[in-house]
């Protein structure tokens, strides 16, 4: 946003679009601001793995005006599979946060819940057989129980810090909504 920044250059009608997981006061902060620039503000954070990314197989979950998305949809076609409109600008923020929020705790769970048997002498393999099989199963759930079970880190696509922040994103948002009432 200062003078040197990718707004300070933009003519009145661009379009930016961002793709990061932010916070939701960051969201609507961002877009007033560039509105007030004469620009048009996008919220799309993603979701998907690596490959999905390479393979331009994202899931887009946008907040913007329906007029704003069609402008931006030929730039956002080429990254995605699948793009979901939440509504306006802010709303694809408010439900990546709550994705990542659910996701985490499912990690969480399936970590306590594997070292708990661990710790009880249950035979691992069929723990993991009842869990991605079971009413916990999800698929945070089954990517990451063999991984942990094995102690195997290497493939572990999300940084606990990114994870954390994420979290702390998603409780914020909480308060305010709690607060508003």
């Amino acid at each position: 946003l200062g003078k040197d920044g990718a707004a300070a250059n933009m003519k009145a009608g661009t379009i930016a679009i961002e793709c990061s997981t932010v916070s939701y006061q960051h969201a609507l902060d961002l877009s007033r601001e560039l509105r007030g620039r004469g620009l048009i503000y996008i919220d799309s954070p993603v979701t998907g793995l690596p490959d999905a990314a390479a393979a331009g197989k994202l899931t887009l979950l946008v907040g913007a005006d329906a007029a704003d998305l069609e402008k931006a949809r030929r730039f956002l076609l080429p990254l995605s599979s699948t793009i979901r409109h939440f509504g306006a600008v802010g709303s694809g923020t408010v439900y990546k946060l709550i994705n990542n929020l659910m996701g985490a705790i499912q990690i969480a769970g399936i970590a306590e819940g594997l070292a708990i048997a661990e710790q009880a002498g249950l035979d691992m393999k069929l723990v993991l057989e009842a869990v991605e099989t079971g009413v916990a199963a999800s698929p945070q759930v089954i990517r990451h129980s063999k991984r942990m079970a094995a102690r195997n880190f290497s493939g572990a696509t999300f940084t606990a810090a990114l994870r954390q922040k994420d979290a702390a994103y998603a409780v914020a948002l909480a308060e305010s909504l709690l607060s508003a009432d």
